[in-house]
């Protein structure tokens, strides 16, 4: 891969690039000429920012990928992997020139649509994210009927990477970052490495330039001596195995320098310089056999002392994407050297991942490659697309551990994964009941977190609770999911209750009365919710005095602050504590139990409060008076017709949105075309309140005013 990237880097010429392609590929294949003379015609005329030939560059995606897989269909594509999206030329017609497979591949890798170098986002912009995960969820989604798709746009990517120079540094920037955090990823699951490690490297020297001239001083200072050590090193390991029975059986020893972003990474992880680092070299031994795998472990422990914390075994049980090599870290006179023990056939799988033993024989309809459940898991339910991304990053760009249930089976986690991540691993169920685990059999919490290697067994309890607060703690999309959906139900039956339990308090009736109230009352889901939204709670008691149920001698309640506490009751209030069973912090979900004159305030997910809720004690409505709010100007677009305002006002009013100041634009005397509005509310995630109102009104934009008003 160096000595093409290196190749490539010096080609200006279209004959030059096409001399490239063919060292890679069988100068005899129809489908890549033919692919290559469309793709020529097609992009005539058209130059990159760099003022070369535009063609040039699907040519060298081309070549890469050719690199990568032997596959001719996946080389088509990438020579025609922007015929459609640049050119008048249709899938239609694609399809009618090759045949389906590579007319599908371009589809794909079309869909994806990746914004282009002159519309990309700056990277200080709140939109980033947004883009980034849209850019993220396209490519898993369409690559999940073919994941072929993926591997050339990597290859696409990869080459993108290696011109950024022609671009300005905060498109620069930008195209790191979005590589750094998308693509990368992508690239260590599939297991090409080749890839994932030039991706991570070419991005890293974009986005950390000091820190990568840093490690780049020292390697290039430090050259020769590393290179010595390495010489040395692996002479001494040829020659140990040619006296232990390896004369004349083939295999290989070479060294290397790690690649410069996994060295930063381990400066971050440890707190250290690059002088700090021990294992700077690493080498890599292949053999023919699994069994030679064993027996040159077995003559390195036997020569050299092992670090035992650092060795692992993927030959026995490999990677889900395929990596399978024995690990393992030795002491050495002159310092510490990482070695890799794998046969030649793990060697392409570690470098090409699952490319490297493709077998596709012609169209879509082969059994698919192995080890790709992980692509298909990623389809999450979140309507949020930055919950999405969160949860899909997390887990493609993880490092992971291996951890075995008692009966043996194996499960690959992402580093600092905790037991309650291995229940859910396990089972969805047994996540939802866990209540301890017993880690190499020593009983310990769920929030323990795992190493490599560790037997886990999980204790479950049909009562077992979830604590929301754990959220926070686990790793994986599957156990963060489950606890997120846990802690909604939990949230939505406390509400349900508070709801039955404070209008009982405020009315003086049974809570049998209040519940039918309730079924009777229209919105009666939106009514549940009262215990977080005054506003709701107001209208829901002006129905309930037009109802049949009402009596006489009410009084309406007032709202009024005490001490740190908005409350809506028609009770006197003399006293307010807390109880010992929890401690809510300022802004926290909390609920308030009232009985004679006497407020104990509780988190609304306390578990002695949800007790207290189910045995129907009085309650009675409570707030925070000191609760952070947050400012927005909204331009909603209206219908034009009589009485839109008035409508709107309510909506705003039952999203629980303070107006501050509206300013209408007038059609005619009666109508408004649309309307400017200041609205202050609780809400702090600025995209879950925009989808409530995108789902009510015509929201034309919604600005921020936090900072116009902290800056006052």
């Amino acid at each position: 891969m160096e000595a093409l990237l290196s190749k490539a880097k010096d080609i200006r010429t279209i004959e030059e690039a096409e001399v490239l392609l063919y060292s890679y590929t069988n100068s005899n294949s129809k489908i890549i000429s033919d692919a290559l003379s469309l793709s020529k015609e097609a992009h005539r005329g058209q130059v990159r920012k760099s003022g070369e030939p535009y063609i040039i560059h699907p040519i060298l995606v081309a070549t890469i990928t050719a690199l990568i897989s032997a596959d001719e269909t996946m080389v088509a594509a990438a020579l025609m992997h922007d015929v459609v999206e640049d050119t008048d030329y249709t899938i239609e017609e694609l399809e009618s020139l090759f045949n389906e497979d590579v007319a599908f591949l371009v589809e794909g890798l079309t869909k994806i649509e990746v914004i282009r170098d002159e519309e990309l986002i700056p990277s200080s912009s709140n939109q980033k994210l947004i883009s980034s995960a849209l850019t993220f969820r396209k490519m898993l989604l369409s690559s999940i009927k073919d994941v072929r798709i993926l591997v050339v746009k990597l290859c696409d990517r990869l080459h993108n990477m290696t011109t950024l120079d022609a671009l300005s540094p905060e498109k620069q920037l930008r195209i790191s970052e979005e590589t750094m955090v998308v693509y990368a990823p992508i690239a260590h699951r599939l297991g090409i490495s080749q890839l994932k490690n030039r991706l991570e490297d070419l991005s890293f020297y974009y986005i950390y330039p000091h820190a990568y001239q840093e490690i780049d001083d020292y390697i290039v200072g430090n050259r020769q001596n590393l290179q010595l050590k390495l010489n040395t090193f692996v002479q001494r390991i040829e020659e140990l195995m040619f006296q232990n029975g390896f004369k004349d059986i083939k295999f290989e020893v070479f060294g290397r320098v790690k690649h410069y972003y996994s060295m930063y990474q381990k400066m971050q992880r440890k707190g250290i310089g690059i002088d700090e680092i021990l294992d700077l070299i690493a080498i890599r031994i292949l053999v023919k056999d699994d069994i030679e795998c064993y027996q040159v472990l077995g003559l390195l422990h036997i020569n050299f002392k092992p670090i035992i914390s650092r060795f692992k075994d993927y030959v026995t049980l490999p990677k889900e994407n395929g990596y399978s090599t024995i690990h393992t870290t030795l002491f050495d006179d002159d310092g510490i050297i990482e070695a890799q023990i794998r046969t030649f056939d793990m060697h392409r799988t570690a470098e090409y991942g699952i490319a490297a033993h493709w077998r596709y024989k012609s169209g879509r309809e082969n059994p698919k490659p192995v080890n790709l459940e992980w692509l298909e898991s990623l389809q999450y339910q979140n309507e949020s697309i930055e919950e999405f991304y969160a949860l899909a990053k997390g887990d493609l760009f993880s490092d992971d551990i291996s951890v075995y249930s008692p009966a043996g089976d194996h499960y690959t986690l992402p580093r600092d994964s905790v037991a309650l991540d291995f229940a859910y691993t396990v089972h969805s169920e047994i996540g939802e009941k866990a209540k301890s685990a017993l880690i190499n059999k020593q009983k310990s919490m769920l929030l323990t977190t795992l190493k490599n290697g560790d037997v886990i067994r999980i204790l479950t309890d049909e009562k077992a609770t979830v604590h929301c607060s754990w959220l926070d703690t686990v790793k994986t999309s599957k156990a963060k999911e489950g606890i997120k959906s846990a802690c909604k139900q939990k949230i939505k039956a406390c509400n349900r209750l508070c709801a039955v339990n404070i209008f009982a308090q405020l009315l003086n009736l049974s809570t049998y009365d209040i519940k039918n109230m309730f079924d009777s009352c229209i919105d009666k889901e939106m009514a549940f919710k009262l215990t977080s939204n005054r506003q709701i709670y107001k209208t829901v008691l002006d129905r309930f005095i037009e109802s049949d149920f009402w009596i006489d001698d009410f009084i309406y309640p007032k709202e009024f602050t005490q001490e740190h506490f908005k409350f809506i009751t028609n009770h006197s209030i003399e006293s307010i504590e807390f109880d010992y069973c929890c401690h809510p912090k300022i802004g926290d979900q909390i609920v308030a139990f009232y009985q004679d004159g006497k407020v104990t305030i509780h988190h609304k997910l306390c578990r002695q409060a949800y007790k207290l809720m189910e045995a129907h004690n009085g309650m009675i409505f409570v707030a925070w008076v000191n609760e952070k709010s947050y400012r927005y100007q909204l331009i909603i677009s209206l219908q034009n017709r009589k009485g839109i305002l008035a409508d709107l006002l309510h909506k705003l009013a039952m999203l629980d949105l303070n107006v501050l100041s509206i300013e209408l634009g007038i059609q005619s005397s009666e109508k408004a075309e649309f309307c400017k509005i200041e609205v202050e509310t609780k809400e702090q995630n600025s995209k879950k309140l925009k989808d409530k109102l995108g789902k009510k009104f015509k929201l034309v934009d919604m600005i921020s005013l936090n900072d116009a008003y902290n800056n006052k």
